[in-house]
């Protein structure tokens, strides 16, 4: 389902080609596969957590051939389970385009963006692409 998750900072986007039978929507963590953008699910964890690319700003549908816009980095609000977030906290992706608590930096897909007091069921994600992060 299309969803703005976008809330504030900088998005630096990138252009991203999309393969023609993949199916993306607004708001997918996605990842690179070679030269082709691809939504996360759980069957793609060991590739997702070296190659995540970014949330995607426009969607994609089958047989589509355009590439779509993806942002590197900003501040998006995720869904996840009922908890109280500490910022800073650093999160990985869910396969139902949630986020949960990291274990490890490997699968962080970025930070908690700001402090919850009481449990809340949507965070803010700092996210901080691989593919585009520090060299």
């Amino acid at each position: 389902m299309d969803r703005m998750i976008w809330r504030y900072g900088d998005t630096n986007p990138v252009q991203a080609p999309v393969g023609r039978d993949t199916i993306i929507e607004l708001g997918d963590l996605v990842w690179l596969n070679g030269n082709q953008v691809k939504p996360f699910t759980d069957s793609t964890w060991g590739s997702f957590d070296r190659y995540f690319l970014g949330v995607a700003m426009q969607r994609s549908r089958s047989l589509d051939t355009s590439d779509i816009r993806v942002a590197t980095s900003g501040v998006f609000e995720f869904s996840c389970l009922s908890n109280v977030w500490q910022l800073g906290r650093i999160m990985r992706a869910t396969g139902n385009q949630s986020v949960e608590k990291a274990i490890t930096l490997m699968n962080a897909v970025g930070r908690v963006a700001r402090y919850e007091r009481t449990p809340v069921t949507s965070v803010l994600v700092d996210i901080q692409t691989r593919v585009m992060g520090p060299v």
